[in-house]
């Protein structure tokens, strides 16, 4: 049990005898930075006198590792590879292959010549004639004779950077983002005349669409992991992205609780939810707008013509999951409904800027992942509001409404994939 007479000391602890008594007499400061001195020294040591020296002797050199992230179409003569040294080691690019044929090439980015250090990155152009829809196989040959692959499927021309160009994509984000949630958020008069049981079952439909979200983005996320090079580690860049994300949005909901015993109202009420929700989505949809930039920038309009269609029938159901927890109690105003919309739908225009602008596996899969992380902490705050409210969340009203919601969100994902 612990002394009642010892004073806290002015960092939350409590006053010992070992804490007052330190070795040889040294300052409490120096105890605390003495081991980070020594593991410097050791690394030091490690680092000079290269023990593992005579292992690497007999393991023999190791693999190249070069990773085409992906490539873009300036023109109908012109196709750009842009590639990553993931190795220890530098890789000399020594041929390109084009539907098995060699081709002239020519290596921007990587100080002037075709060598590559370790992690440096670089765009490989090719002066080639070719046809859109044709598929189109390239490869790259180093000059230890490794030789690595990529396929571009159905080739068309990039519409490349312009002004009209984010024009373009700020009006398809108006209409696939903010218009059909905004249009969905107008089932609120309808929700609110609900009975408490069918407005939880409401909430619990919300819960489905954002699960069938943050499935669809988890899928999405570690499936262009596969793209990113290998030193970044995608999967775990993933996994950091859900996790980091989830404890943030669950710090700063734990931070709101405090606000609520404090006796804070606006703290407690179903607005802050609806912001929760809102942002949740806002970050899928951003991941929504990388896609149709990214499909621009790549030079697959057609398939970037589709998703704008797709995911304006898909995003209409984001609406009622916006507005379903302010659905009880005083009205909010109408900028606060204009706030939830703009958080929830905008989010597609800056998406689509970046995927246009900055294409990349790797910005792509972490947005999804943080998407993700954030929807799954906000799934468990509808659960706690719900309970909250005196009802059950796995009651079978409950979760035939939340097997509704990822089922209409499967039904209305289809219009995205067909």
């Amino acid at each position: 049990m612990a002394d009642k007479t010892q004073k806290p000391t002015p960092d939350g602890g409590v006053s010992t005898e070992n804490e007052v008594t330190q070795p040889l007499g040294l300052p409490r400061w120096v105890s605390a930075i003495l081991p980070i001195v020594l593991l410097v020294l050791v690394l030091g040591v490690f680092a000079f006198t290269s023990p593992l020296a005579s292992i690497q002797s007999q393991s023999g050199e190791p693999l190249p590792d070069v990773t085409i992230t992906h490539t873009t179409l300036p023109s109908d003569e012109t196709v750009v590879l842009h590639v990553t040294n993931n190795g220890p080691d530098s890789v000399t690019i020594a041929q390109v292959l084009v539907d098995e044929a060699y081709w002239n090439f020519q290596v921007e980015g990587a100080g002037g010549d075709q060598t590559l250090a370790p992690m440096e990155s670089a765009q490989i152009v090719i002066p080639y004639h070719w046809n859109p829809g044709w598929d189109l196989n390239v490869a790259l040959v180093l000059s230890d004779g490794a030789t690595f692959e990529n396929t571009i499927v159905a080739p068309s021309q990039a519409p490349g950077f312009s002004l009209s160009l984010l024009w373009t994509l700020a009006v398809i984000g108006l209409f696939v983002g903010v218009i059909p949630v905004a249009l969905g958020m107008l089932w609120f008069p309808y929700i609110k005349t609900m009975s408490d049981r069918w407005l939880h079952a409401v909430l619990l439909f919300a819960a489905g669409v954002l699960g069938f979200l943050a499935f669809d983005a988890g899928f999405e996320a570690f499936e262009l992991a596969q793209r990113v090079p290998g030193a970044y580690e995608g999967n775990l860049l993933v996994v950091f992205g859900i996790l980091g994300a989830l404890t943030l949005v669950q710090a700063i909901s734990a931070w709101r609780k405090g606000r609520v015993a404090a006796g804070d109202s606006r703290a407690s009420s179903g607005l802050w939810i609806a912001y929760l929700v809102a942002v949740g989505i806002g970050l899928h949809n951003l991941a929504e707008g990388l896609a149709i930039g990214s499909s621009f920038a790549l030079g697959r309009v057609s398939l970037g013509a589709f998703l704008v269609i797709g995911f304006m029938l898909h995003n209409v159901t984001e609406g009622p999951a916006v507005v379903a927890p302010v659905a009880r109690g005083e009205r909010p105003s109408f900028r606060h409904f204009a706030a939830l919309g703009v958080i929830a739908g905008s989010p597609v225009i800056l998406g689509g800027w970046i995927g246009s602008l900055a294409y990349s596996p790797t910005i792509g899969a972490f947005f999804l992942a943080i998407g993700v992380g954030a929807i799954l902490q906000v799934n468990w705050e509808i659960a706690g509001m719900v309970r909250d409210a005196g009802g059950r969340v796995a009651s079978a009203t409950n979760l035939l409404a939340f097997l509704l919601g990822l089922g209409v969100m499967y039904v209305t994902d289809l219009f995205v994939v067909l």
